[in-house]
């Protein structure tokens, strides 16, 4: 068992988080790890060429060697743009609680 991983891959859709936990022999990739989870088969929307994959939060890139106990993540691209909303929001007059939750 000395020479396998434990790795789990995430991958959050609108409404809730697709998680798979693998053993892999030491020295696999990222791109190795997303394949063995079969989130590919599952969710055709993922393209390892367009979107993008990290480590923790961090992004990473996909040869990149895994470590015993990381998260892989998959990220799905924003359907807007944090910037432009929080400026629109402004243009209309709309103030911001901290933390981003309109006033009550």
């Amino acid at each position: 068992m000395a020479d396998l991983l434990s790795v789990e891959i995430a991958y959050a859709l609108p409404h809730r988080q697709e998680v798979v936990q693998l053993k892999l022999p030491k020295g696999s990739t990222l791109q190795q790890a997303v394949e063995a989870s079969g989130l590919l088969q599952k969710h055709a929307d993922i393209d390892l060429k367009k979107n993008k994959v990290g480590i923790f939060g961090k992004l990473s890139r996909a040869d990149a060697v895994l470590k015993d106990r990381d998260r892989v993540e998959i990220y799905r691209p924003l359907l807007a743009d944090p910037k432009e909303v929080r400026k629109k929001r402004a243009e209309e007059g709309k103030i911001m609680k901290k933390g981003g939750a309109e006033p009550e």
